[in-house]
C-alpha cells in the first residue's frame, strides 16, 4: 500500500519539482517515480548508504534523502540534480511523505493499531470501531509475548521473530524499545500454559542456538476480544519484571504461574518491611549462613520431609535435625510445622524482594 501511497504523490508533485523524482526502499528498489519506466530497477550502492544514515548524499547525478520510522531507514527519496534546489526538494519530499506515511499507519496499519492498543493509546470505546474499520478480528483468543534482548550479536532478532510468525493477519511483532520486542500470538481457545511456554521455548532455543542471542520471555493471560491485549501486555511485564526477582534463572515466565511472587510483587515496601519485623527477631534473617539457607531450600523442595531432604543433602538425619533445630533457636520458627515452614518461605520471598531495591512504596 505504501507503493500506492508514495506514487501517487510523487505524480502530484511532477510539476512542481521539474526533475525525475521518485523513493527507493531499503532494498534500493525504485518502487515509485515520475518516470514510470524507472519502476522496479534497483541500485546497490544506494542500499548500502541507507542501512548507515538519514543524511542527505549523492549518488550518479541524484540526491538522496533517506526517511522512516525505525532506527535504519526504510526509503529514502531521490531527485534529479546534486545542486542546492535538489537538495531542498529531496528534503521537502522527504518530509512530505513521512508525515503522509505516519498518518496512513496511524489510520490504516494493523500493527500500528495494535501497537497503540497494547500501549493504551487507544480509548477503549474507539477501539471496536477502528477494528472494524481495519476488518480486524476482534473476537480472537489472543495472548502477548514479551521478548527482552539481553545480549545479541548483528543479527536482528525482530527480522528473526518476524520470520518466526510470517502470517501477519494472525500475530503480530512489534518493536517497542530497543530491547524489547512484543508478539501478539493467536491461538485456540483450548491451548494450555504449557503449550505457550513450548512456543516461547521454541523462540528462544532459535535465538540462542542459531544466532547466539541471550533473550527472557514473559508471557501474559490469554485473553479474548482487542480491548484486553493492553492487560495481557502489562502482565507480560510483570511476569519478567517478578521472574528477575523470584526467578533469576527462568529463562521463560508465565505471569498465570506466578503464584505468591506476584502477590508480594505487589505489595508495598513499608508493609514488607513491617512484616518482616514482626516475624523475625532483628538480625535473625542476617545471622543465616549459605549452608544453612541451602539446607532450608532443599527442605522446601523435599516438601518438608526430613528423610528425603538429608538424602538429598548426603547428611545424617540427624544433622539435619540439628540444623532444623538450630534455625529455630535464632528465629523461632520451626520449619518442620507446616504453617511455621508457609511463614518462613514468605518471609524469605518478602527478604529477597526487598533486597531487589523495589522502587514502590
Amino acid at each position: 500500500m505504501s507503493n500506492r501511497l508514495f506514487q501517487g504523490l510523487i505524480c502530484q508533485m511532477r510539476d512542481a519539482v521539474e526533475s525525475v523524482i521518485g523513493v527507493v526502499d531499503a532494498n534500493a528498489t525504485i518502487i515509485a517515480c515520475s518516470e514510470l519506466s524507472k519502476i522496479g530497477t534497483t541500485s546497490e550502492f544506494v542500499s548500502l548508504d541507507l542501512s548507515d544514515s538519514q543524511e542527505l548524499f549523492v549518488r550518479d547525478g541524484y540526491t538522496y534523502k533517506p526517511f522512516g520510522a525505525n532506527v535504519k531507514p526504510d526509503f529514502a527519496v531521490f531527485v534529479e540534480g546534486v545542486d542546492e534546489n535538489a537538495a531542498k526538494y529531496a528534503n521537502i519530499v522527504s518530509i512530505t511523505l513521512t508525515s503522509i506515511k505516519q498518518y496512513y499507519d496511524e489510520k490504516y496499519d494493523r500493527n500500528n493499531f495494535i501497537k497503540n492498543v497494547i500501549l493504551d493509546n487507544v480509548l477503549p470505546g474507539d477501539i471496536v470501531v477502528k477494528a472494524r474499520e481495519l476488518h480486524f478480528n476482534n473476537d480472537s483468543t489472543r495472548v502477548v509475548f514479551l521478548i527482552r534482548v539481553l545480549s545479541a550479536n548483528d543479527v536482528s532478532s525482530f527480522d528473526v521473530i518476524q520470520n518466526l510468525f510470517p502470517d501477519k493477519t494472525k500475530d503480530f511483532v512489534l518493536n517497542i524499545t530497543e530491547t524489547d520486542i512484543v508478539l501478539v500470538k493467536e491461538i485456540k481457545s483450548s491451548t494450555d500454559s504449557k503449550d505457550l511456554e513450548k512456543l516461547a521455548r521454541s523462540i528462544s532455543d532459535t535465538l540462542s542456538t542459531e544466532f547466539y542471542t541471550r533473550i527472557n520471555i514473559g508471557i501474559g493471560s490469554v485473553v479474548t476480544g482487542t480491548k484486553d491485549l493492553a492487560r495481557s501486555f502489562k502482565e507480560a511485564q510483570v511476569a519478567l519484571e517478578v521472574g528477575k526477582v523470584f526467578d533469576t534463572d527462568k529463562i521463560i515466565v508465565s505471569y498465570d504461574n506466578l503464584g505468591i511472587a506476584r502477590l508480594i510483587y505487589h505489595l508495598p515496601t513499608t508493609l514488607c518491611d513491617t512484616f518482616l519485623q514482626e516475624v523475625f527477631k532483628r538480625g535473625a534473617i542476617e545471622s543465616l549462613d549459605h549452608e544453612t539457607l541451602f539446607t532450608i531450600q532443599r527442605f522446601f523442595e523435599n516438601n518438608l520431609n526430613v528423610s528425603e531432604t538429608s538424602r538429598k543433602l548426603f547428611v545424617h538425619r540427624n544433622t539435619l535435625v540439628y540444623r532444623l533445630e538450630k534455625i529455630k533457636k535464632l528465629t523461632g520458627l520451626d520449619l518442620r510445622e507446616f504453617d511455621h515452614a508457609i511463614i518462613f518461605k514468605i518471609a524469605l520471598m518478602v527478604k529477597k524482594y526487598l533486597s531487589a531495591n523495589p522502587t514502590k512504596f
